[in-house]
């Protein structure tokens, strides 16, 4: 394949990807409102993304052996952690403002790498953590003591908390890192640790979640969408098939034809596209201060993650790109977005 071609079908791939993620969350909201608990629609998806990728993980059954903390990580943080905290909270909130709470996760990670790490940040990432905080404050309309339920604010937070912990353990250095911490060690298979985490997510999730106790009947009937009935069971299959499975290949492809920078940036367009679609599909509509505000997160975002002064060289560096890493740290494997 001829390089711009190569890297056009891999900007298309992004989009398609940035498009799948930014879907879950509308997805998943009617399934919480018409009566699943937001922890039983997680262990949904985890679970039935685990299974349909059992294959992958057989096949790279030797990081189990050598990377056995990444995938510990992995599973914990960007697996569990993030969905479970980000489905809670769009159970409370809208579904764009939790995303774009969680674009707060740059800032989270320079915060680290500045001040408990002690390495200097660039001007320009410093800039995009200003912004995507001022952004921040506009989308929950602080002025106004918060414009929305402050549980759901804290839940999203925790979300972007636990990407900052991900990255934190797979920071390739040694001291924190997930791997072997061997200079050179070969960067393991990205699908391989997406698989792994799926499944110690699904694993740790069945005993958080408890899904002997679910109301498995609601996956039988219909749930609203907008004054729309939609069957239950076609939401699920969009959150487990199209916004995990098919968004994670689509993903990693398309960052082997980009490289995880560029497709770093484009993955800013899921908080977009997740807006757009609660806004169409959940009539979810935010203020002109609010859309303001998430142009200013993204724009935040967006020079974050532009501005890294050298490329990854994280333990799966040749992955995919964790979405709103921080400029200036290097990349672990993409993380489970919501």
């Amino acid at each position: 394949m001829h390089a711009s071609q190569g890297r056009s079908a891999g900007l298309g791939l992004a989009l398609v990807s940035a498009f799948a993620f930014g879907g879950s969350g509308v997805a998943a909201k009617p399934l919480i409102e018409a009566g699943l608990d937001p922890l039983h629609v997680v262990w949904l998806r985890v679970a039935g993304a685990a299974l349909i990728m059992l294959p992958v993980a057989w096949r790279h059954r030797n990081l189990v052996r050598e990377r056995p903390a990444l995938l510990a990580g992995f599973g914990l943080f960007a697996v569990a952690g993030v969905q479970a905290f980000y489905f809670a909270a769009i159970s409370r909130i809208p579904v764009g403002v939790a995303l774009l709470v969680e674009y707060l996760a740059p800032a989270l990670v320079l915060g680290w790498v500045r001040f408990v790490r002690r390495r200097p940040v660039t001007r320009a990432a410093a800039l995009g953590v200003v912004l995507a905080v001022g952004g921040l404050a506009c989308v929950v309309e602080v002025w106004s003591g918060l414009s929305f339920d402050a549980v759901g604010l804290l839940l999203a937070l925790g979300a972007a908390c636990c990407q900052v912990g991900y990255f934190v353990l797979s920071d390739p250095s040694g001291k924190d890192s997930g791997g072997s911490g061997e200079e050179g060690a070969p960067a393991p298979d990205p699908v391989g640790v997406i698989s792994y985490g799926l499944l110690t997510g699904a694993a740790v999730l069945t005993v958080v979640a408890r899904p002997w106790g679910m109301d498995w009947a609601i996956l039988g009937r219909s749930a609203a969408m907008n004054g729309n009935s939609v069957p239950a069971w076609l939401l699920l299959g969009w959150i487990v098939l199209l916004a995990t499975v098919f968004a994670y290949v689509t993903g990693v492809i398309s960052v082997r034809l980009l490289s995880p920078q560029v497709a770093g940036v484009v993955a800013c367009l899921e908080a977009v596209i997740a807006t757009v679609l609660a806004w169409v599909l959940l009539g979810e509509h935010l203020s002109a201060p609010q859309l303001i505000g998430g142009s200013v997160v993204l724009l935040g975002a967006f020079i974050a993650q532009s501005s890294a002064p050298k490329p990854p060289s994280g333990p799966v560096a040749s992955g995919a790109v964790p979405r709103g890493v921080a400029a200036g740290e290097e990349l672990p494997v993409e993380r489970m977005s919501p």
